[in-house]
């Protein structure tokens, strides 16, 4: 079969999970049990087999299992297209995360070449309503799946303004060091643009071609300030920063460029900003966001990628909640899901592995348990 999927997840020593396997096959799973059981550390689990932080943005450390703190790790055994691959992750107390994929040590952009995954959860409720970081960090993420290589323009961007802004701090005026440092940033700069504006025309154009019960957004990159043109493109780029140099000393920091870019959403049918939409309005926006992403990402990619939807099924009224599960059912993404009760999960039925997650004397238990 193929697809991308996870055939079977192993935790050991993370978070509340002291060890926990699961033998998975390509259905949805349905993982419902009290608040503090341990169910979202599964989703954060899932999360940390693609590149970065994971779900939950947390450090290496952090991630351990307490008392013990001896470290963790995960073990996917991960169905990509044709392929399987063993994906080992783990960190050592005190130090950073580590991946090997077959066996061989690899940098965790490695992971982006052969799975994606992406996810909802009750912290991204209010995307709309704060500042442009969030939409950014979301935007990127998708843009990673579709193009692997951008986590990696990310970050050589990041740090050469790390180190341009530390000029600037210090008040150096030495035009040489701005314009090695601001080339740097311009060659990494198109290509986030390109690359996020690829995505957003991706997902766009996958909400136009569906038939389905959540509500299109019309999406539209902004620059700087929420301006809706700004420079693009590596010489423009190169331009704007040397120009900029003079105002950006006075502020300590860069001033423009792609980390200054913001996601505007509109409900369509409504011609309503996402941000002065109804909460509920906004989940169902989001949903639909991550449903288009899956149906761009399975024409681009070959497959789907792995849905992480955390209490999503508790802010979905009954019908909307059905929908949900057709379409990602409908879409063939391999989708965890949790809920405090398996009444959420009722219309999965046996299209859905369902497990139960409890806690026991500080120990997340989970146990396969009949729809």
């Amino acid at each position: 079969m193929t697809g991308l999927y996870l055939r079977e997840l192993t935790l050991s020593h993370f978070r509340s999970h002291r060890r926990a396997v699961l033998s998975l096959d390509a259905r949805p799973i349905a993982i419902f049990g009290r608040n503090g059981a341990g169910k979202t550390n599964i989703l954060e689990a899932v999360s940390l087999m693609s590149p970065g932080r994971g779900l939950r943005g947390a450090s290496a450390e952090d991630m351990a299992r307490r008392p013990e703190s001896v470290g963790w790790k995960l073990t996917g055994v991960l169905q990509s297209l044709h392929q399987v691959h063993e994906v080992e992750t783990w960190a050592e107390p005190g130090g950073s995360r580590n991946v090997t994929i077959d066996g061989k040590t690899a940098a965790q952009v490695a992971l982006g070449r052969i799975s994606r995954v992406t996810w909802l959860v009750p912290v991204m409720d209010r995307l709309w309503m704060e500042g442009a970081d969030g939409r950014r960090k979301f935007l990127d993420r998708m843009a990673m799946s579709f193009e692997p290589g951008h986590g990696e323009a990310v970050l050589t961007y990041e740090k050469a303004m790390r180190d341009r802004n530390r000029l600037l701090k210090d008040g150096h005026r030495d035009a040489h060091w701005y314009g090695a440092l601001e080339a740097q940033m311009a060659k990494a700069g198109a290509a986030i643009q390109e690359n996020r504006r690829r995505t957003v025309a991706l997902i766009v154009g996958a909400q136009m071609s569906a038939q389905t019960a959540f509500p299109a957004a019309e999406l539209q990159l902004l620059h700087a300030e929420g301006a809706e043109t700004g420079p693009e493109g590596e010489a423009e780029l190169a331009e704007a920063y040397a120009e900029s140099r003079p105002r950006d000393l006075m502020a300590g920091r860069t001033l423009v460029g792609p980390h200054r870019a913001d996601l505007a959403a509109t409900y369509a049918e409504k011609a309503m900003p996402a941000r002065e939409c109804s909460t509920g309005e906004q989940k169902a926006l989001l949903v639909s966001l991550i449903l288009a992403h899956g149906r761009a990402l399975a024409q681009d990619f070959g497959a789907p990628p792995m849905l992480l939807l955390d209490e999503v099924s508790a802010h979905l009224d009954a019908d909307r909640r059905a929908a949900l599960y057709d379409e990602i059912v409908a879409l063939g993404a391999q989708a965890f899901l949790t809920g405090t009760g398996p009444e959420l999960f009722t219309e999965l039925g046996e299209r859905a592995m369902h497990i139960e997650v409890r806690d026991e004397a500080g120990q997340s238990l989970i146990q396969e348990v009949a729809p």
